[in-house]
């Protein structure tokens, strides 16, 4: 984890010692749920990246997955204007409530964003493989083939652009394109990792 946060820039005692700590998937920017942390619960959270709050009910510290598995791992976390409400990004291993539902507001945990949601997939199929899956074959055939299959999809792109079948030319740019989301997953990052770099390029 290499975020920039300061636990002591948290005002803990202008509410008594609890802070409210809004839980947001990483990747599809949802809510998931709302916790109350002390010092003790940021400073767990810290130290082991599974999201600890402290219980209310229990009247002690509680690690959320630790009954169900189903834990938060932490991925990013700031603290708001006043220090005194905690924005918590995570990265959930399932369901966030205790009913089975993927957030606290009954709602699916999938973002807006359909390139994301491709994203998601192909990450799933690195990291969970199916065998009946294309994208987990390319990815079990390593980073050469994938490349490979990148340079191939560029070059029938390129053949299609000199033409004016809009149908083709439209499936070689989305073949294109799927490929290059598997290859960024296969290298470990993401779309929005060559967007920063565009949007640096573009601030110049």
């Amino acid at each position: 984890m290499s975020f920039n946060f300061d636990p002591n820039s948290v005002d803990f005692q202008k509410s008594g010692g609890l802070v409210p700590a809004i839980i947001q998937d990483h990747l599809s920017n949802k809510v998931l749920m709302l916790g109350y942390m002390n010092r003790a619960a940021l400073d767990q959270t810290l130290a082991e990246g599974k999201v600890t709050f402290f219980s209310r009910s229990k009247e002690r510290l509680w690690t959320k997955g630790e009954s169900s598995n189903n834990f938060l791992h932490l991925v990013d976390i700031a603290v708001d204007c006043d220090q005194d409400t905690l924005l918590i990004k995570a990265r959930p291993d399932g369901p966030t409530c205790h009913t089975g539902a993927d957030t606290c507001w009954n709602e699916k945990n999938h973002s807006n964003d359909f390139l994301q949601q491709l994203e998601n997939v192909i990450r799933q199929r690195r990291d969970q493989p199916d065998d009946n899956s294309y994208t987990t074959s390319l990815f079990k055939r390593g980073i050469n083939k994938i490349a490979q299959k990148v340079g191939e999809e560029a070059v029938e792109l390129v053949i299609e652009a000199k033409d004016n079948n809009a149908d083709l030319f439209l499936n070689e740019a989305a073949d294109l394109l799927f490929h290059y989301l598997i290859l960024l997953s296969a290298k470990g990052y993401e779309l929005g990792d060559v967007v920063k770099i565009l949007e640096s390029r573009h601030k110049k």
